[in-house]
């Protein structure tokens, strides 16, 4: 399925690129002042924490701004889905869009579904700031910058500080301490695994993405697939080898809700994973383990540590909106300083560098937290998976070598295969 959706986004390409030219959302819409005329806007927005919190201040735009905004929330899948009907159809009737960067701006920039910003940037208001604005590289593509980053996250280590107490060791930072405790903490309590994270084949690619880089590895480089490389291997051995040996059964078939409610019923040392889950480690409701979770910088290897840090969301503008400069105003107002703190303030990390420079925006966060995550975005890489248009299929690709580490498979042939169909993904889109 993964590989037909890849394939249907090429062949749709060229009527998406007509329909976006013939339609209302040529330069000559967009408005470089995100001056607000009145009128209606069309927002569709994620089912997220962000959006909670945005609807609540809407109204104080509309008093402000004169525009009548309706809203569209739908969860992830539905969202994707929607848009890939709706925008190749050339729909009107959706002006901003929040979207995922990593996952889609480069598949949509592809097919001429998002409109670029630069010129509504370079005219923005002075307390815009687009300087301020941290994984800026994540939301370019070739056609310029195509969203503003709403929401951060980096990968993390959760661990529990009680089993590391009780075995006399330190938060490890580097990959090899950290099969070291994991094995340690295993060993002496039962029914308690040593780590875990996500081992399902597609879903572990992100997470496997700061392994990849601290050992100095990528997914490609230059249009050169850069799977088989001995940096790579040592990551897949390490990774895969962490979930095998001290991880749960069943770890292939784990995403983040079965991966993080293992560590939350306290029957995990060490999780890694992305920060926006921090709060379901803590939250009562959720979690056995609250008063005992604690939070790191990912460790590293040969390289240091090299936590993905990217923008998990963004808010981009239809080309054939109607709307263009109502859209920009609410990207504008939506993503300003004061708005960007508010949001953080109810725990939501925001894009912008000024607000993890002040210590009221990050009161929200556990202060232990708050400096990992602005260390992490620091020494961060800003992506988690392989840029190119068929995202989906890439993920498949590049994840085949855990999964062949987990059943006992051959690990050289699992990246030889892997290294073939994904260079010749990337020959595709060349």
């Amino acid at each position: 399925m993964m590989r037909k959706k890849g394939v249907a986004a090429a062949v749709i390409t060229a009527t998406a690129l007509v329909l976006s030219a013939c339609g209302g959302g040529g330069d000559d819409q967009g408005s470089a002042e995100g001056e607000a005329t009145g009128g209606k806007l069309f927002v569709t927005l994620a089912n997220h924490p962000w959006t909670t919190v945005v609807e609540q201040k809407i109204p104080e735009f509309e008093e402000e701004t004169g525009i009548d905004v309706e809203t569209t929330k739908l969860g992830e899948d539905q969202l994707s889905d929607q848009y890939n009907v709706k925008l190749n159809a050339g729909a009107t009737d959706i002006d901003v869009m929040m979207m995922r960067p990593l996952q889609e701006a480069k598949l949509f920039s592809f097919n001429g579904w998002l409109q670029p910003l630069d010129d509504m940037i370079d005219g923005a208001s002075e307390d815009f700031n687009w300087d301020d604005f941290q994984a800026k590289d994540a939301v370019t593509t070739d056609e310029g910058v195509v969203a503003v980053p709403i929401v951060t996250e980096q990968e993390i280590l959760y661990y529990r500080t009680d089993l590391l107490e009780a075995a006399g060791l330190e938060v490890p930072t580097t990959f090899d301490e950290l099969k070291a405790a994991a094995e340690t903490i295993q060993s002496q309590n039962e029914g308690v695994y040593g780590f875990v994270a996500r081992g399902q084949r597609a879903a572990a690619v992100t997470q496997f993405s700061s392994f990849l880089y601290g050992y100095g590895g990528d997914f490609d480089e230059d249009g050169t697939a850069t799977i088989d490389t001995p940096e790579a291997k040592q990551a897949y051995e390490m990774y895969a080898g962490l979930l095998k040996d001290y991880g749960p059964p069943g770890v292939t078939n784990m995403s983040w809700k079965e991966a993080s409610a293992i560590f939350q019923q306290g029957q995990a040392a060490f999780y890694t994973d992305a920060s926006v889950f921090y709060n379901n480690m803590i939250d009562p409701g959720q979690s056995r383990i609250g008063d005992t979770v604690g939070y790191a910088q990912m460790p590293g290897g040969p390289e240091g540590s090299k936590p993905y840090s990217i923008p998990s969301w963004g808010l981009g503008i239809n080309p054939n909106s109607e709307n263009q400069e109502n859209a920009w105003a609410f990207i504008e107002w939506a993503t300003s300083p004061e708005m960007v703190k508010e949001i953080q303030l109810e725990g939501v990390a925001g894009a912008r560098g000024s607000v993890w420079e002040d210590p009221e925006a990050t009161s929200a966060f556990p202060e232990q937290l708050a400096q990992v995550l602005i260390d992490s975005a620091e020494a961060g890489v800003n992506h988690d998976r392989p840029v190119v248009v068929e995202v989906a299929r890439a993920r498949d690709i590049v994840g085949a070598p855990i999964i062949a580490v987990l059943d006992g498979q051959d690990l050289d042939a699992a990246l030889k295969q892997a290294q073939t169909e994904y260079q010749a993904l990337l020959d595709d889109e060349q």
